[in-house]
């Protein structure tokens, strides 16, 4: 299950865009280290900005490689693509409570330190990131399974 696998690469050290994207490499037409490097700015919630969750930004590059729009002319294509980014957004939201890394890790406003922290066994026991790595992974399984189911 591509779930396990995005918490695997969390553990084995892969930023949490990193670790939602690089599941999906295959089908979003890249291989594991291109995958890597466009996921590497959002981790931390964008560079540990800690905006917008980094699992989230990574649900949505593959979505955007998968079921993305280019037409830049057909405005049908574009509102329907952003309402499956809200739909998955709010699918993730609802199970979390918010989209924004430094709420979901507690974090006072400015923690925003660009080192990263080790990788200790604190550090992934101390933060849900590990879990919402695995779920952002798991709504895109769900829904790619229920655009298989409905013939899409």
């Amino acid at each position: 299950m591509k779930r396990d696998e995005a918490m695997a690469l969390f553990r084995d050290g892969a930023n949490c865009a990193q670790a939602v994207m690089c599941p999906f490499a295959k089908e979003c037409g890249l291989d594991f280290e291109k995958a890597m490097m466009l996921a590497s700015s959002f981790g931390g919630g964008m560079g540990r900005l800690r905006e917008v969750c980094g699992a989230v930004s990574g649900m949505l590059m593959v979505i955007g490689l998968t079921e993305g729009y280019s037409d830049l002319t057909c405005k049908a294509e574009k509102d329907q693509h952003y309402a499956l980014v809200q739909a998955l957004a709010a699918t993730f939201k609802d199970k979390t409570g918010s989209l924004i890394c430094r709420e979901l890790l507690g974090l006072p406003p400015g923690a925003d330190e660009p080192v990263s922290d080790a990788r200790t066994e604190a550090y992934y026991e101390s933060r849900p990131c590990t879990e919402i790595v695995g779920l952002a992974a798991q709504i895109l399984e769900e829904h790619f399974r229920s655009k298989k189911g409905n013939g899409s």
